[in-house]
């Protein structure tokens, strides 16, 4: 194909796609205006259907540049596609979409270029350029909505059928399919217009806002956000505002909420964006990044709650994304537009239905031969061949097939627990790993002080509890304390981070802001100002009244907090610049993640036992912050640190002491864990804390037994010419690292050289590596990626998107991943999996599947029974469906030997009365109690499955057949007509109802026979055997008995159906058309049914669930972590008769379709696995072209 007639698009990423360009040709419009013609219009809705056979069909192919259409069926030079704009780039001859001023904009440019706003006709030609900046989400109107959903394929087939049934003369039916579909339509309609409804006011509720803009001639102008475009100057209002669009804060600070994108409800405070200019180490040509700079960057949709200014010059900050661009937008697109769920279950059912449809074909080239042979009129061949196709492709069957998941949606709501996606409680029933978020998920959201251990003469003081004392009240290590956070005051009440919240709240100190009033008379930004209370400062008793003033003055003891540098998750600190009242001279403080801090300090100021004393707290499982303090330059001015980088002020600072919070478990985490690993379901912790404590945790909470071995992962960038490589170490022999240079990085405790490797045969290891370790390996060692998936346990300091990262790992190795989180910064990696449960919620949880009205992680066991159930019931009601299908067909196929038909009223009974009864109360079952190592397969194409179809199938056609073959061979039998008395030649005691028959009508399509009435009797029974055979209970769902509502219905069928056979009653059989037949052929027909039900149940229960189906789970079961040891000599038992009955099957062995299962078989056979302590695996430089490295081990 020509290169110039294919590009591609988002490349490599998510929405990712190619584009053909076209240009329309006549002679082809022509053509397929004359095939719409001869069709009827059908030919159009397929093209409508199908965009793409359209564009084919009625245009030629052109090259982009100078085409008119693209398969997106827009016009050229600009399109939108999901509410992205793109554009015609005669550069990179190929589209692109419209990108602001957060790409390839250095942070020089940002102050240098953009920072004086924008003239009015700049103004104007970006507007026509970006459009509206509105994330504007329409409702359609129901005449849209209703004209979308009739043109489903689904609706044209059952008008099709209507139609058919009309012409057909069975009106009855006909009108409650109609019925049936309107009302299937309307809640559809409801249902949809309901959530574009809900969605529209979530996001058009502060929409529109008026907003002031700094123009080049440093005017001001007053405009609505819709018009604001990248580079406009915006000016952040003194009282706060909801952001309408991405901005960098370039003058000023603002304390924001952004729980709407984050779901973390802590206000956050964010600077200005620093001036590369003017700092004084400067930051280069660093380009802008929402995502690096998020801390200078306020985002669309958060709330901003407070600034703080200077006089004159106000808070601005620059516009650099709008509309669907912003990261609200983008939240936005994600709901609207989301990837579309790939579930094996889906895929089948599709297969399975045109499966049907090939049978449906037979059928009606049976029908016509059958007709022509018989001389019918080529009308009713016509109907009636047409006819089986409706027949064999039943009309409830979507309905039937959403039930379940409906019921199980409603128990999961009763249960608090909340879905936005339904499909997903299906794929949730797979789920066989399930990813952790630890802080406020495994453990309590808030940390408590548990103590703090300071530093004096480069040597740990012994742990102090109480830092509230007169003691300590003005030691460096408690003004650390009551300065680095981010605390603010909103409303009066404190609030902020909870660790930040914790620690001042422990020293027992005042933090006062200014006012506004106060700012404004300073002409400069007023510092926060903490204070001890007056009673822990030390008591100064005066000489006399006249030096009273003068004495007190020293007792104010006060610190301003001058310039604050916010934590950051990719530095793993934080730091104020601080001066105490009345000091010459400012100091800096930071604090955060031990081996972080330590790295910045002077290395004479860290005790010689750092490592021991930390190693010793995280594997306690406490989380440790250590703290560092300089005093800065006299030279450094109010004015110069406001400019200047963090950077200078994070270096060479003295070591302080450590700060020890205990993050306790949650009480039911345990008990949650043990379930899912009894249920074989790997559970996984992705936290942002560090790795011991991570480690310590996962002991505590049963994630890693007692036994397991966990083996560290340090992976090492290449760096001066030397390789990527990673470092294994073994963190269950806990001794000093022997290079105390490496505190840098996570302290890891190391293995000795001489320990055996030899237990590690008998029990499991666990992988652990932190984020940074985590995407060295993704990028230089891919070929280790799936090994690590299939033992890693443990993911410490992972930012977001490695979050992502690491469950698309898991799923590029077919696991069905779960993640449960709390909503603050798993957003990605809860859309990402396939199950997402958040436990927040807060606006944020509007991107997960499922939120959880009660933030604790016993939800997770919840929805995947729930989910198991709903997929069974899934199974249940398809296989059901599917015989149906089937079972009428043959009945059909049957009767049409002997030019008959089932009759109106009997097709109304089976459709209406016994199946959609039966389909909509099997759905009800519960969800069984606990969960069981057993998984439900994933697809209808397994063994087991279609097993149970197939041999179903041969029992209900044999049954069938006897009947419909052994009534031609009764004496009594003969052609029926009106004057038929079979029951009076036996001397039946239904003899005196014989004149009742004899009275029918004319009967033109020859219902009324023998052969219609047996068919009739001993097919309705079999819908009944078959649901109950499929209507199965343990292990997934509860017992069918205790289905009421499902019994109730059955025996109220089967009781009715009974009575009429064994029991005529004059004025049914004559609705139903059934004619008189002896009482012992009734006898025998009872009989049938009564063999047909127990070779069904028998075959159902015993014959699959007690070898075939134990047979599949076993195939899930291999290769997951709990048998990745030898195995004992029963499972042998079971694995060399699984493999019998697999070759008598499929003659042949059938390796394991996952590739985590067939991974864990390699690597039982591996030598090499798992790496032994102390080695470095190392990757070759040179990139193989499959992107894969060479390994090679040292010792």
């Amino acid at each position: 194909m020509d290169k110039e007639e294919r590009k591609t698009i988002n490349q490599g990423q998510e929405d990712e796609m190619e584009i053909y360009g076209y240009n329309l040709c006549r002679w082809k419009l022509a053509i397929v205006s004359l095939g719409v013609v001869c069709t009827g219009g059908f030919l159009l809705l397929l093209l409508y259907w199908m965009p793409e056979w359209r564009v084919k069909a009625t245009c030629i192919r052109a090259a982009i540049k100078d085409c008119e259409v693209v398969l997106l069926r827009t016009t050229i030079r600009y399109f939108t596609h999901h509410s992205v704009k793109y554009f015609w780039n005669d550069t990179l001859h190929n589209f692109d979409f419209l990108k602001g001023l957060d790409e390839g904009v250095s942070c020089t440019s940002i102050y240098e270029k953009h920072s004086a706003g924008l003239t009015k006709g700049m103004h104007a030609y970006r507007k026509l350029l970006y459009g509206i900046n509105e994330i504007s989400v329409k409702v359609p109107s129901v005449f849209k909505l209703l004209i979308k959903e009739v043109l489903n394929p689904f609706y044209i087939f059952q008008l099709f059928s209507v139609i058919l049934w009309c012409t057909d003369e069975y009106y009855y039916y006909a009108l409650a399919i109609v019925i049936m579909s309107v009302v299937s339509i309307l809640s559809s309609l409801y249902s949809i217009k309901k959530q574009y409804i809900m969605l529209h006011d979530m996001v058009a509720a502060h929409s529109t806002v008026r907003v002031s803009v700094c123009r080049v001639n440093e005017e001001r102008e007053e405009i609505f956000s819709t018009d604001l475009v990248p580079g406009d100057v915006m000016v952040i209002p003194l009282n706060g505002t909801i952001m309408p669009c991405d901005a960098v804060l370039i003058n000023g600070t603002c304390i924001v909420n952004e729980s709407m994108l984050t779901g973390e409800s802590v206000p956050v405070t964010k600077t200005n964006l620093p001036n590369p200019s003017v700092d004084i180490k400067g930051m280069g040509d660093e380009l802008y990044s929402p995502e690096i700079h998020k801390r200078h960057t306020l985002f669309c949709g958060t709330t901003v709650i407070q600034t703080r200014f200077y006089t004159g010059e106000l808070v601005k900050a620059i516009v650099v994304r709008t509309g669907f661009s912003t990261s609200k937008g983008q939240l936005v697109r994600s709901i609207l537009y989301p990837k579309p769920t790939d579930f094996k279950l889906y895929r089948d059912a599709y297969l399975f239905l045109l499966c049907l449809v090939a049978v449906a074909a037979i059928g009606f080239i049976y029908t016509i031969i059958n007709s022509i042979l018989n001389e019918v009129e080529i009308g009713v061949i016509i109907i009636e061949s047409l006819d089986i196709i409706t027949i064999t492709v039943p009309p409830a069957l979507p309905a039937a097939m959403t039930a379940g998941i409906v019921y199980a949606q409603r128990r999961l709501k009763k249960i608090g627990i909340f879905c936005i996606s339904p499909q997903r409680i299906n794929i949730c029933g797979q789920l066989n790993l399930v990813c952790f978020d630890k802080t406020g998920t495994l453990t309590e959201d808030g940390l408590d002080l548990w103590g703090i251990q300071r530093v004096e003469n480069t040597r740990f003081l012994l742990p102090e509890e109480n830092v509230c004392n007169e003691m300590l009240v003005k030691s460096q290590f408690v003004a650390c304390m009551a300065t680095c956070h981010s605390l603010t005051k909103i409303e009066g009440v404190l609030s902020g981070d909870p660790l930040d919240l914790k620690m001042f709240e422990a020293i027992g100190w005042i933090l006062e802001e200014a006012t506004e009033e106060e700012t404004a008379l300073h002409n400069r930004i007023m510092p926060t100002v903490v204070r001890p209370p007056k009673q822990l400062l030390p008591e100064s008793t005066p000489a006399g009244d006249q030096e009273m003033e003068l004495l007190e003055l020293p007792a104010i003891y006060e610190i301003g907090i001058v310039r604050q540098f916010p934590f950051s998750s990719a530095l793993q600190r934080m730091s104020v610049v601080a001066r105490v009242l009345g000091d010459k001279k400012m100091d800096a403080y930071m604090k955060g993640a031990p081996e972080v801090i330590a790295s910045l300090c002077k290395p004479e100021t860290i005790p010689v036992d750092f490592e021991n004393v930390l190693e010793d707290y995280t594997k306690q499982g406490f989380r440790v912050i250590a703290l560092a303090h300089r005093k800065l330059e006299s030279k450094l001015t109010w004015h110069k640190v406001q400019n200047i980088s963090r950077d200078a002020i994070e270096n060479n600072m003295d070591f302080m002491g450590l700060i020890i919070m205990q993050n306790k478990l949650k009480q039911e985490t345990p008990a949650v864990l043990e379930d899912l690993h009894k249920a074989n379901i790997r559970t996984v912790m992705v936290t942002g804390d560090n790795m011991l404590t991570a480690v310590s945790v996962a002991r505590d909470c049963g994630m890693i037994l007692p036994q397991d071995k966990v083996i560290i992962a340090e992976a090492l960038p290449p760096k001066d010419g030397k390789v990527a490589k990673i470092n294994w170490h073994y963190a269950d022999t806990l001794t000093q690292c022997s290079n105390s240079s490496a505190i840098d990085s996570e302290a890891i405790p190391i293995k000795s050289v001489h320990d055996s490797l030899e237990d590690l045969q008998v029990s499991r290891y666990h992988f652990a590596m932190n984020g940074k370790s985590f995407s060295v390996i993704l990028e230089h060692f891919q070929d280790l990626v799936p090994k690590l998936m299939l033992h890693g346990t443990v993911f410490a300091r992972m930012a977001p998107d490695q979050k992502t990262q690491l469950v698309e790992a898991l799923q590029n190795v077919d696991y069905f991943v779960g993640m449960c989180g709390d909503g603050a910064n798993d957003c990605g990696a809860l859309k990402r999996a396939h199950g997402g449960i958040s436990l927040s919620e807060l606006e944020a949880s509007v991107a997960s599947p499922f939120t959880s009205k009660t933030p604790s992680i016993s939800c997770v066991p919840n929805l995947i029974r729930e989910g198991r159930a709903a997929l069974m019931t899934s199974f249940c009601v398809f296989k059901f469906m599917a015989l149906y299908s089937i079972i009428q067909y043959f009945s059909v196929t049957l009767l049409y030997s002997v030019l008959s038909n089932l009759g109106d009223f009997q097709f109304l009974f089976i459709d209406l009365a016994i199946i959609l009864v039966v389909v909509f109360t099997m759905s009800l079952n519960p969800a069984w109690k606990e969960l069981v190592a057993q998984r439900p397969p994933s697809g209808l194409i397994s063994g087991a499955l279609l097993f149970s179809v197939l041999s179903q199938i041969i029992i209900s056609i044999g049954f069938q057949s006897l009947g419909f073959f052994w009534v031609k061979q009764q004496p009594w039998y003969e052609i029926w007509h009106p004057h038929s008395d079979a029951c009076n030649t036996t001397g039946s005691l239904y003899g005196n109802f014989s004149h009742l028959y004899n009275e029918t009508e004319d009967d033109p399509h020859n219902i009324q026979n023998y052969e219609n009435t047996t068919v009739f009797f001993i097919s309705s029974f079999q819908y009944l055997i078959v649901a109950i055979a499929f209507s199965k209970g343990k292990p997934f769902r509860q017992p069918c008995y205790k289905n009421y509502l499902f019994v109730l219905s059955v025996i109220i069928l089967y009781v009715f159906i009974l009575f009429i056979m064994l029991h005529p009653v004059a004025p049914i059989d004559q609705a139903l058309q059934i004619v008189c037949v002896p009482y012992q052929w009734r006898i025998t027909m009872l009989i049938i049914v009564l063999v047909n039900a127990l070779v069904s149940i028998m075959v159902e229960n015993f014959c699959l669930d007690m070898v075939l189906w134990k047979v599949v789970f076993n195939r899930d079961r291999q290769g997951e972590y709990r048998f990745t040891t030898t195995q004992p000599a029963q499972e042998s038992v079971d694995y060399w008769g699984k493999c019998c009955l697999s070759c008598a099957l499929d003659c042949r062995k059938k390796m394991p379709k996952a590739k985590y299962m067939y991974l864990a078989q390699e690597l039982l056979v591996d030598p090499e696995w798992p790496p032994k302590p102390q080695t470095t695996t190392e990757a070759k430089a040179l990139v193989k072209e499959n992107g894969s490295c060479q390994i090679i081990t040292i010792t």
